[in-house]
């Protein structure tokens, strides 16, 4: 079984995947669970990385709508 992603490594990846076009400006992202399944982490794993993100300026977070992309992403 392969070991998981950091969470340092699924903010790159997403950082990535958001650079490349995948996710557009103001759009929503996986939710935590969401984010959680698709890298095969915890959930507590899965928000250190929307953390990170969100220190960096990547993405915003509303609370009761989900996470988006930043209008104007800086990473």
């Amino acid at each position: 079984m392969p070991v998981p992603m950091s969470y340092r490594g699924i903010a790159d990846d997403v950082a990535g995947r958001i650079t490349r076009g995948e996710f557009q400006a103001g759009q929503a992202l996986p939710s935590y669970n969401e984010l959680a399944t698709e890298y095969g982490v915890s959930y507590a794993t899965a928000a250190r990385a929307y953390g990170l993100l969100r220190d960096r300026g990547v993405i915003i977070g509303a609370v009761g709508r989900g996470v988006f992309v930043a209008e104007k992403p800086t990473s």
